[in-house]
């Protein structure tokens, strides 16, 4: 058993994680108890708990543009919340999984294996890519390069010009404690679709739309993944 702390317990995956079933002790701070932009809250959280794990989830995702209009917190949040986090583990030791996005990779052609070049295309996966960067730097590791969203598909509409990988969460929930013995960068999704035919296959009534390239909204139009190494790992 490990005791293994979350944070961004209180988001749209950590609130899935809480209903999964595992071994492990996990422990699910609030921001009050450790705040990521705050060094010493994560060390003295750190010394209350004596973990072995951390999965680090808390950051700023959405609304995407939030990313461009207010670039000061998405640095503070997913960058230097994300350093302050790598710096904490380094100290004790303590076994780091960082949740990144598949949007790192250009978007351009999919496929994207871990040893891909990597250009975002959204200060969104800038701020991501950035929060990569302290987590490279220390050994004791794990990257997972994410692409998930929720079940039930939340939009009316799909694009169905656009590649990706989706996975829903409660599937990256059960994975995940099957891979956090593992270090370096692992790609997390399901098989390249549009998501359009991803989210028709459980609700036949979403409406089919396309995306312009260059598109104001920031979004590649082939994020998918190779899964080859995930699939290998859980066989």
């Amino acid at each position: 058993m490990k005791k293994i702390i979350i944070t961004g317990g209180t988001g749209r995956f950590g609130t899935i994680l809480k209903k999964n079933k595992t071994r492990h002790k996990l422990f699910f701070p609030n921001k009050h108890e450790l705040d990521i932009k705050k060094l010493e809250t994560i060390k003295n959280y750190f010394a209350l708990k004596k973990p072995d794990i951390l999965i680090h989830l808390a950051g700023l995702s959405r609304p995407m543009n939030v990313h461009e209009k207010n670039i000061k917190k998405s640095i503070d949040l997913n960058i230097i919340g994300t350093a302050n986090i790598t710096k904490a583990c380094e100290e004790k030791n303590v076994k780091l999984i960082y949740f990144s996005t598949n949007y790192v990779y250009p978007g351009t052609v999919g496929n994207y294996k871990e040893n891909d070049s990597l250009l975002p295309v959204n200060n969104y996966a800038w701020s991501k890519l950035g929060g990569e960067s302290s987590v490279h730097l220390y050994n004791n590791s794990l990257i997972l390069r994410v692409c998930m969203t929720e079940k039930p598909f939340v939009h009316k509409e799909a694009f169905s010009n656009v590649k990706t990988s989706f996975m829903y969460h409660e599937v990256v929930a059960k994975i995940l404690f099957k891979l956090i013995n593992k270090k370096g960068i692992i790609n997390i999704g399901g098989p390249s679709m549009s998501i359009y035919d991803f989210a028709r296959k459980d609700n036949k009534s979403i409406i089919s739309k396309k995306l312009k390239k260059n598109n104001k909204i920031g979004m590649p139009m082939n994020s998918s993944l190779n899964i080859n190494k995930m699939k290998k790992i859980l066989r």
